[in-house]
């Protein structure tokens, strides 16, 4: 994530910024602010305390990530020159070693400890490869994980989520998708209650990816209350997930009871303005202020990276939401009326009004001679009718076609 929970907007500067977003990712993905040798033997000494049993774990360590195929394809991105070949080798030859290191304690454990010390061992070896290698190595560190003998339903579940984090990271949704539904199959055989809610979670995250933002924010509202997935993101990114998707497509009633007054949501309202703002306005009917939340939002969805490929979509729906609510309440109303409420130029209401209407978004039309928006009330019964005619002919089509080809 690019901001907390506070939604900073200078985070989203920062996307403009190659510079400054290179400097972080230096810090961050490479050696901090340690040169590449002194960050190695920094790593290497970390290594031989986790070894000689000094220290337990190494999962938490938050010092550089010396992650030379990340470094390198952030700098691809950002048209910076990658790690030079020294430091690339000195890397590898670096991680190569402390694989062997690690793996090491994996036979250890299986000739003189029990299941759960090869299991630990096995999650050293994934998390590493997830930390400092590249996304296959990662997978397949996490494949072991899964593949080991006598791991219950829980552990396999979390080494399940562990996996569909690192292709998240990586953007790679199919693998994401197709990890949480062999996790779906997993919990379905048994698991507690933590676990099926942090699941519901993932499958929240992973829907808005591929953009099923309805099913998504179903999934939100219902894990507000039970939210424990801090490694994915902290709890008011979570409700700002929610009330964003639930301002998009909860119903008016329930708009007010799970976000406008829902408790758990109260509690984090003063670190989310902007999200808070945006589902007050439309529910008090403010549409001047609602477009004004619009334009604060803005930033906010640009920055986050589950949401800044839909923010265009998130955004134009937004705008078909309220003039939407708008025009129920009227059978006909003037273009200056309108403008008012809203806060916009008749010159611009008119452009998005037509440009919504024309692609069916909404049910009215435009009388440029008096300047007025006419609604018209939708037929749904014969609207349905009409679809069931052209689905009817459609699937008639298909058995004809069907039957000539069983014919020959």
């Amino acid at each position: 994530m690019l901001h907390t929970g506070k939604l900073s907007a200078e985070d989203a500067k920062q996307l403009f910024d190659p510079e400054a977003l290179l400097k972080d990712v230096m810090k961050t993905v490479l050696a901090g602010d340690k040169s590449v040798s002194d960050a190695v033997q920094e790593n290497e000494k970390r290594i031989q305390q986790l070894v000689d049993g000094e220290i337990k774990s190494i999962d938490d360590d938050e010092g550089p990530l010396l992650n030379v195929s990340l470094y390198n394809h952030l700098a691809s991105t950002l048209s910076q020159p990658p790690l030079s070949e020294s430091d690339s080798a000195l890397l590898e030859s670096h991680h190569k070693s402390s694989l062997e290191s690690l793996s090491g304690l994996i036979t250890k454990a299986q000739e003189e400890m029990g299941d759960m010390e090869v299991l630990a061992a096995k999650l050293t070896v994934a998390r590493y490869s997830t930390k400092c290698l590249d996304k296959k190595q990662a997978m397949d560190a996490y494949e072991q994980v899964i593949a080991s003998p006598k791991l219950s339903t829980g552990k396999k579940l979390d080494a399940y989520l562990e996996m569909g984090r690192v292709a998240s990271f990586y953007g790679d949704v199919p693998a994401f998708t197709d990890i949480l539904d062999k996790a779906t199959k997993v919990i379905a055989k048994g698991g507690d209650w933590d676990r099926r809610n942090r699941l519901k979670a993932y499958k929240a995250t992973s829907q808005i990816l591929i953009r099923d933002l309805e099913s998504a924010s179903k999934l939100l509202v219902e894990g507000i209350a039970t939210f424990s997935c801090t490694e994915l993101c902290d709890y008011a990114e979570f409700v700002v997930y929610a009330v964003v998707l639930g301002v998009m497509y909860l119903p008016r009633v329930e708009l007010k009871k799970s976000i406008i007054d829902g408790s758990e949501i109260l509690t984090v309202a003063k670190d989310i303005p902007v999200v808070m703002n945006l589902a007050n306005t439309l529910y008090d009917c403010d549409y001047k202020g609602f477009l004004s939340s619009l334009v604060a939002l803005q930033p906010h969805l640009v920055a986050n990276r589950y949401l800044q490929p839909h923010s265009g979509y998130i955004l134009r729906e937004l705008h078909i939401l309220a003039f939407r609510q708008f025009l129920d309440s009227y059978q006909s109303v003037t273009l200056e009326s309108m403008s008012t409420s809203f806060g916009v130029s008749t010159e611009f209401l008119d452009m998005q009004l037509s440009r919504f209407i024309a692609s069916g978004r909404l049910t009215a039309k435009i009388d440029n001679v008096g300047r007025i928006v006419e609604t018209m009330k939708t037929d749904w019964k014969n609207t349905r009718y009409r679809e069931m005619i052209v689905k009817g002919d459609l699937l008639l089509n298909r058995i004809q076609k069907l039957g000539r080809v069983v014919d020959l």
